[in-house]
């Protein structure tokens, strides 16, 4: 006589099952709503003293007043009667993500709400957005918005790809962000104005993890 056995979950196995479903389901909504819904502010960079004066001190070589920065020069932030000259002048420019994050810092209306992230050809950025009280939806709530770009150096000019925006963790449609995802900014725009003036000045343009460096052209 031929028998067949059906293996099933006891009644323990089925409720161990069920309230791990439920808690694993909580702790994902929590984080969503936690992460994207209702997010904390960010926590602005704080350079130590020694990287201050580094940065004011490439900020000073570009000609930037870097205003509260701490400089090694009482003077570095006022304007001094000097001859003008472009001997010996550095024409590369060097920050890194730490450093762009401690500049943001500096902008009382930025520092907890923006931040940038660098990585090899690409720089992203998070945005905390307050949402107006008169807004129908979720008034007076903070969203996040996220989005990045791919930052190179290609065929003698540099290059900035729109990768996508997104809003609380999700994605916009192309359509939303004037269908400009994938697009070279440079390339598409680069025939006049802004695009076509930054493209002519730049030598070369270097992104890298946790570093940005531009070359200026003469």
């Amino acid at each position: 006589m031929e028998t067949s056995s059906r293996k099933g979950f006891s009644g323990l196995q089925v409720t161990l099952i069920v309230l791990v479903t439920i808690t694993v389901t909580l702790f994902v909504g929590w984080w969503v709503i936690r992460t994207y819904i209702f997010p904390s502010q960010l926590e602005p960079v704080q350079l130590s003293r020694s990287e201050q004066v580094e940065l004011g001190r490439k900020l000073k070589a570009i000609g930037v007043v870097t205003g509260p920065l701490v400089t090694s020069d009482d003077n570095a932030n006022g304007a001094v009667p000097e001859p003008y000259s472009e001997a010996g002048a550095n024409r590369v420019v060097f920050l890194s993500e730490r450093e762009l994050n401690g500049m943001i810092a500096n902008d009382p209306a930025l520092a907890s709400n923006f931040a940038l992230d660098l990585a090899d050809d690409l720089v992203s950025f998070t945005l905390l957005v307050p949402v107006p009280q008169d807004f129908p939806v979720m008034p007076g709530r903070i969203v996040r918005v996220r989005g990045g770009a791919e930052v190179a150096f290609v065929s003698g000019r540099p290059s900035i790809v729109v990768k996508g925006v997104s809003l609380m963790g999700v994605p916009l449609p192309n359509a939303w962000m004037g269908n400009l995802k994938n697009v070279d900014l440079v390339h598409e725009f680069g025939d006049a104005g802004f695009w076509k003036a930054f493209a002519e000045g730049v030598e070369s343009i270097n992104v890298q993890e946790g570093r940005l460096q531009i070359a200026l052209k003469e």
